[in-house]
């Protein structure tokens, strides 16, 4: 585990969650590898094309995006950013508030790290 793969897969996890935040799907294409999966607490299976297809739709709107308590663990060509994520706004119109501990799982390619995998615990109503 080198600290400057850590250092460029925490970045590059904060720059994600930055895209989403402003519904960025240029940045978010760029960042999610192909054959992106991601599966939420409710066990819903999301693709790469599906959260490309909600950022241009504008349907949420994030007031917050943030993460803490972030972790990166580095295993070769493997990484696995764990954090909580606290997040606020409006989804059609109605607003939400929750805060969900994720795992997100980057893999080294040729061109450098790819967001690959992801999993999110069920929605927390309130900051544990």
């Amino acid at each position: 585990m080198t600290t400057k793969d850590q250092a460029s897969v925490a970045a590059l996890d904060e720059e994600y969650q930055a895209a989403v935040a402003r519904n960025d799907a240029t940045t978010m294409e760029r960042i999610l590898a192909r054959g992106f999966v991601l599966v939420n607490g409710s066990g819903k299976v999301f693709t790469k094309e599906d959260l490309l297809a909600e950022a241009r739709s504008g349907r949420i709107v994030y007031e917050r995006q943030d993460d803490s308590q972030r972790t990166v663990r580095v295993w070769g060509d493997t990484a696995v950013v764990t954090a909580l994520l606290w997040a606020k706004g409006r989804e059609d119109g109605t607003p939400f508030e929750y805060w969900c501990w994720f795992s997100d799982t980057y893999v080294r390619f040729p061109d450098g790290w790819k967001y690959a995998f992801a999993q999110s615990a069920t929605h927390l109503s309130k900051a544990p």
